[in-house]
C-alpha cells in the first residue's frame, strides 16, 4: 500500500471528513515521525511496532564494479521493530 492507498481507503472509511483533511491528517503523522527520529528520538505505536535511528560508524567499503576500496562515512539509518500484536497477526496467531 502507498500513502494514496492510505488515504483514499480511509476517507472512504470516514465519508464524513473530506479527502483534503485526510490527507493532511496522514501528511502530518509521517511528518511527525520524521521529525522525531530526525532529533533521535524513538518513536513507538504500540501493538504495531517502534522506530528508532541507528548509527553507523564509518568503515572501509569496496566498489563491487571495479574492486576499489572506498572510505564510507558514518551514516544514520532508521530502523524498525515490529510489535508483538503486528508479529502475532503476521504469523496468524489472534491476540
Amino acid at each position: 500500500m502507498i500513502r494514496s492507498e492510505l488515504i483514499q481507503k480511509l476517507a472512504a472509511d470516514n465519508p464524513h471528513l473530506y479527502l483534503r483533511d485526510v490527507e493532511r491528517i496522514v501528511n502530518t503523522f509521517f511528518e511527525e515521525i520524521i521529525e522525531a527520529l530526525a532529533r533521535g528520538e524513538r518513536v513507538e505505536l504500540r501493538g504495531f511496532g517502534a522506530f528508532s535511528v541507528k548509527r553507523r560508524d564509518a568503515r572501509m567499503g569496496r566498489n563491487p564494479r571495479t574492486g576499489e576500496t572506498v572510505d564510507v562515512e558514518e551514516k544514520c539509518v532508521p530502523f524498525f521493530k515490529t510489535g508483538k500484536l503486528l508479529r502475532d497477526r503476521l504469523n496468524g496467531l489472534e491476540s
